[in-house]
């Protein structure tokens, strides 16, 4: 089966004259691009990139705020000039998304993204890719990175077509990229109330998305990798192993401990069948 990931030792790291890396952030006035910028503006030199500026009042103070639009490729190579690692979460997030609306900003504005990084000479693109690549698999399904794409809905097939631009230009242009198939990615104060309890399987905290982006920023020896953003739930629809062993990724939320109708079922690490529960070794008395 086809490795998740690839590795390549020759990596150039790319800094500001303060040492940090220099990271451009699509999409900087979502919820996501707003918590990150928040957390990261003391590690790293963040360039905020957002549609309107209107959308800059809440982070302005996190970094440089740069207006620009998806469509626009010209304005996005100015924007990528002198950037170590660009984090693309700009587009349309949302299922019910129409086609016409996921072909601009999915579709066209994911491929130029990648193609005024790869202009600019940008170290690495971290493309956001979401659980909808792969939703199609049954629920008791748990699918792994290397698993094939099977997308549930369009807004999936979009997110399918920026993973296979993220291969190709790792691959066949050299500019190594991440796809980080994000969860159901919501507040703890969200987390908690009783409606929530359905993402039992897909949740993940802003503090442990916000953590695994910046293990993919500072990695250094990835050419490509597809990782699952979720967070450490009892119960995970993604498997996050192979997130865990090649970037340390240590979650720390579990939607069954945060949310209060679950921690009461004691569903964290109290529930499944222990096969060696009250079992001698089956050596006996050979040892």
């Amino acid at each position: 089966m086809t490795m998740s990931f690839t590795l390549c030792p020759h990596l150039i790291r790319s800094k500001t004259g303060s040492g940090k890396r220099s990271v451009l952030v699509t999409g900087a006035a979502g919820h996501i691009g707003s918590y990150f910028a928040e957390r990261a503006q003391q590690k790293y030199d963040l360039r905020l990139m957002v549609q309107h500026e209107s959308d800059s009042a809440k982070i302005g103070g996190f970094g440089k705020v740069v207006e620009c639009d998806l469509m626009d490729l010209d304005g996005l190579k100015k924007a990528c000039t002198g950037v170590d690692t660009v984090l693309h979460l700009a587009g349309h997030a949302s299922p019910n998304t129409t086609w016409e609306s996921l072909r601009n900003e999915n579709i066209t504005g994911t491929y130029n993204v990648f193609a005024a990084a790869k202009s600019a000479s940008v170290r690495r693109v971290i493309y956001a890719s979401s659980i909808h690549a792969v939703s199609g698999y049954a629920p008791d399904i748990q699918v792994k990175p290397n698993d094939p794409v099977n997308p549930g809905d369009l807004y999936g097939v979009s997110k399918c077509f920026g993973e296979a631009l993220a291969r190709y230009m790792a691959e066949q242009e050299g500019l190594s990229s991440i796809c980080i198939r994000i969860g159901a990615f919501q507040s703890i104060e969200n987390a908690q109330k009783s409606t929530s309890a359905a993402m039992i399987d897909a949740w993940i905290s802003p503090r442990d998305l916000e953590h695994l982006i910046e293990k993919c920023i500072d990695d250094d020896r990835l050419q490509f990798a597809i990782f699952h953003g979720l967070s450490d739930n009892r119960f995970k629809r993604l498997d996050i192993s192979t997130a865990r062993e090649l970037l340390t990724y240590a979650p720390q939320d579990d939607l069954s401990v945060v949310n209060p109708e679950l921690a009461r079922m004691g569903l964290d690490g109290k529930m499944g069948h222990n096969l060696q529960d009250g079992q001698k070794s089956g050596l006996r008395n050979d040892v």
